[in-house]
């Protein structure tokens, strides 16, 4: 199931296969390490979740958000999203942060417009879908993403929609 205009939120799944500092505008540096990477976001203004998530898989030309500067260093793998007018991403990052595999990427990312601690966080594996539980009005869709996709392939990363 490929997304389409409606609202919602989502989880980009960003793997990186390095270690090493990677500046993430005015916030400061993130010290990456090998493994995954979890932003929540959400998608509610013009366009819905298939603008924000085209964004997320097209090539960075000027950084806008700290996620994209963070895209910069790694590859997205997989989305998660649920759609629906509903502002889940609060409730999604508390479940992520409290889940005991997972570690806090950098305070602040992704978060400077809510109280969250941060929007990002750092797991060594891929967690089960089913251990985040993660509540929707329609149900959580899983798109995963070719390894390398070439700018033209954006659309082509929604191939194996679940």
């Amino acid at each position: 199931m490929q997304p389409n205009r409606r609202p919602g939120t989502y989880l980009l799944w960003l793997r990186s296969e390095s270690e090493g500092e990677c500046r993430i505008g005015r916030l400061g540096q993130l010290m990456l390490t090998k493994g995954y990477y979890a932003y929540v976001g959400s998608a509610l203004g013009p366009g819905g979740l298939a603008a924000r998530i085209k964004h997320h898989l097209a090539p960075i030309r000027r950084p806008h958000w700290h996620i994209d500067h963070l895209r910069r260093a790694v590859q997205v793998s997989e989305i998660w999203y649920a759609e629906g007018t509903q502002r889940l991403e609060h409730q999604w990052a508390a479940k992520l942060h409290r889940l005991p595999e997972s570690r806090l990427a950098l305070p602040g990312f992704g978060s400077s417009d809510c109280r969250c601690p941060a929007h990002l966080f750092q797991f060594r594996d891929l967690p089960p879908k089913r251990l985040l539980s993660l509540e929707s009005e329609t149900g959580l869709h899983v798109g995963k993403c070719p390894d390398r996709p070439r700018r033209n392939e954006v659309q082509a990363a929604w191939t194996g929609m679940a």
